[in-house]
């Protein structure tokens, strides 16, 4: 059990905020309200995505005080905890792949990874094209085709096109690349990434404790964080996304999330 701990606390959060949309809207209990790009929580707080405010900024669009102030709100908490946090604890896609990298695991199909290779920046000019294409638009342009909001939309008002956007993606990290979507094409995880870059939860990785048995870089998603692994003893990079997999697999206690000390950091 102490091997899954985070993980199950990611899917229970994960379903909990799944569960308050659909009781808002299909039950009308609103303790959450709306969708991961604009929700009003308790009736009273705005919580905007970021990433979705600047693209409708680029577009031209009047931005009212409760998507800034919301938005403001999210980026805020998100540079404190780690910006991908998001991803692995909120976002319903993170399930997807999960499973899929799981199955690659399984059943060994991470040779065909190697066959295909592709930059993790891939995300990064998705989101300079996402503003670009917003601002030549006049609309949001990442939130028309975003695969994160069909697969809410679907999971709250029935599937639809959203379960042909699950099954894509889904064989997509199965067969094509190891966390592809997440890891090498999302902007929004990118996005994150840059909010949380000096943010205070980081895994930190204890060089005098590890054995180096790679536990931790198997079931990573973002294996590129842990480049420290017999190296070093420092905080993990900015994409990691506080999932907390490679703490529970490593048996050597040389991971563990840590409150980021700046001063000691900067010496």
């Amino acid at each position: 059990m102490k091997k899954y701990r985070f993980l199950i606390a990611r899917r229970i959060t994960q379903l909990s905020i799944m569960s308050l949309y659909i009781l808002a809207n299909v039950y009308g209990i609103n303790i959450l309200m709306g969708n991961l790009s604009s929700s009003l929580f308790l009736q009273t707080i705005p919580l905007s995505d970021p990433f979705a405010a600047l693209q409708m900024f680029f577009a031209g669009a009047i931005i009212s005080f409760d998507i800034l102030l919301g938005a403001t709100i999210v980026a805020l908490f998100y540079f404190l905890i780690g910006g991908r946090a998001f991803c692995s604890w909120v976002c319903p896609v993170n399930i997807i792949t999960d499973s899929a990298n799981y199955l690659r695991r399984k059943f060994g199909f991470n040779q065909v990874e190697k066959k295909q290779p592709a930059s993790r920046n891939i995300r990064y000019w998705v989101i300079a094209l996402s503003f670009i294409l917003s601002y030549l638009m006049g609309v949001a342009a990442f939130e028309l085709i975003s695969p994160v909001s069909m697969v809410h939309r679907g999971l709250i008002f029935g599937l639809g096109f959203g379960f042909a956007t699950i099954l894509v993606m889904f064989l997509f990290d199965l067969f094509v690349l190891k966390n592809g979507w997440c890891g090498h094409i999302c902007p929004l995880g990118g996005f994150y990434s840059l909010i949380g870059r000096f943010s205070l939860i980081r895994v930190h990785h204890n060089h005098n404790n590890c054995t180096a048995c790679m536990k931790c870089k198997v079931v990573c998603p973002e294996s590129q964080v842990l480049h420290m692994i017999t190296k070093s003893s420092e905080p993990v990079l900015k994409e990691c996304t506080n999932c907390g997999r490679c703490v529970e697999v490593c048996d050597d206690d040389a991971l563990n999330f840590s409150i980021r000390n700046y001063i000691k950091d900067k010496k």
